[in-house]
């Protein structure tokens, strides 16, 4: 989906003028942002979007504190894609496998040692926990694109998985 598509959707919940009301910004506004916005095409009549500018900031500055700020204000947590490296399979998968393992111990290490001193997790522990926790969830992500591409599978004799 389009980032004006996206945001005509969100605007139908509540329709456009409420959101302008709340927003305080003219319903006009709003529904020119809720158009494409293509400065390619010059029948392009929307403007270009709050969600626009968003990734604009994200890709001028390599900084994914904005996505991340996001996802938490939406009650969730942002996970990068992962990368998928070409190495053999089984080479590969094993690393993969391994590099599961590590994070998800590491993640209780951080843990225990949170609890270790005084019973309790204080909230520059808790931010440890999170941010080894984000860690695990991306390798695991990573080792299941990896599944579901089939790097892992059978190959035939020209090297290719079966279909």
């Amino acid at each position: 989906m389009r980032s004006h598509e996206v945001l005509r959707e969100a605007a139908e919940n509540v329709g456009v003028k409420a959101l302008a009301a709340d927003l305080k910004l003219s319903p006009a506004l709003v529904y020119k942002w809720c158009q494409d916005s293509n400065i390619d095409d010059p029948d392009a009549s929307g403007a270009r979007n709050p969600l626009d500018r968003l990734t604009d900031i994200v890709r001028v500055t390599g900084s994914r504190q904005v996505v991340n700020w996001l996802c938490n204000e939406a009650d969730g947590f942002f996970v990068s894609n992962p990368r998928v490296t070409t190495l053999p399979m089984r080479v590969d998968m094993l690393n993969e496998t391994q590099k599961l393992v590590q994070e998800f111990s590491r993640l209780l290490l951080t843990v225990t040692n949170s609890i270790e001193d005084d019973g309790f997790i204080e909230g520059y522990e808790a931010d440890r926990i999170r941010q080894s926790w984000e860690q695990l969830k991306s390798t695991a992500e990573t080792f299941t694109v990896a599944c579901e591409r089939g790097l892992y599978a059978p190959t035939d004799d020209v090297g290719e998985a079966p279909a």
